[in-house]
């Protein structure tokens, strides 16, 4: 979750979506929603975007329910960027203002 809330410090979104792409396996998808309630909301639809983008689909649907209950407002997924144009991201109530490349 904290890669997501400072993806800064993780060397950008596109490395981000590498290391979730590396811990997917992992992942437990019951315990993500339960971290979720401890983070930012815009946090969990980040995640959620980036585990789809990486293919990890099996892990969000719990997530999904979480953001789909309680995510009020749209959110970007970069701070600080432009929302011009941007796609909307329906399932994680997310305006896709940034192309995100991870290596996989």
């Amino acid at each position: 979750m904290d890669l997501v809330g400072y993806p800064q410090h993780a060397g950008g979104l596109g490395n981000v979506a590498t290391v979730l792409s590396d811990l997917s396996e992992s992942i437990e998808p019951d315990a993500l929603a339960q971290v979720a309630r401890l983070s930012p909301i815009p946090w969990a639809q980040r995640l959620g975007y980036l585990l789809d983008l990486v293919n990890a689909h099996a892990k969000t649907p719990a997530l999904a329910d979480y953001v789909k209950h309680v995510a009020k407002e749209i959110t970007p997924l970069a701070t600080g960027g432009g929302t011009e144009n941007a796609k909307r991201d329906p399932r994680w109530k997310l305006l896709v203002n940034v192309a995100v490349e991870p290596e996989l």
